[in-house]
């Protein structure tokens, strides 16, 4: 009996932790399935002739076509920066452990240094990066949706 108890202690976190992983796949799953049938409600439209709206949200619609832009064109400020401070550190610290743990500080000075440089050469290819694009430069949204167009007549 001592041995049940000592293994229920696990039996929490090991459910716990299988229930978080099945609740995420069931999530995806259904996530999936929901955009799934809305690709097929579209299609059905099209083939019967309806123009089907962008999406259920027009203005976010437009805001996602045109960060998709911007992604496209890229920009890389931020990223060279992060890059730069990272190697910075990482330079720092080979050099305090080459010369402090291995005892060499001429090679750890060297081999810190060139990665220093290095992420020195991000950090400031960071800085002559074009800005960011304002949110003032964002394409106009409307207050309401779009209504959408009535579907054609079958007359006789």
């Amino acid at each position: 009996m001592d041995g049940f108890w000592s293994l229920g202690i696990f039996i929490i976190p090991i459910v716990a932790i299988i229930g978080g992983i099945l609740s995420g796949i069931v999530h995806t799953v259904m996530r999936a399935r929901v955009r799934e049938l809305e690709i097929r409600e579209r299609i059905v439209m099209i083939e019967r002739g309806l123009v089907p709206p962008p999406e259920s949200d027009p203005e976010t619609f437009d805001r996602r076509m045109y960060s998709m832009h911007q992604i496209q064109r890229g920009h890389v400020a931020p990223r060279h920066r992060s890059a730069g401070v990272v190697l910075m550190a990482v330079g720092f610290g080979m050099m305090v452990l080459l010369t402090y743990a291995g005892d060499v500080p001429r090679q750890g000075l060297g081999v810190g240094g060139f990665i220093v440089i290095l992420g020195l050469g991000f950090f400031i290819n960071s800085l002559f990066a074009p800005p960011p694009p304002s949110a003032s430069s964002l394409p106009p949204s409307s207050s309401r949706p779009s209504e959408p167009p009535a579907p054609p007549s079958s007359g006789s």
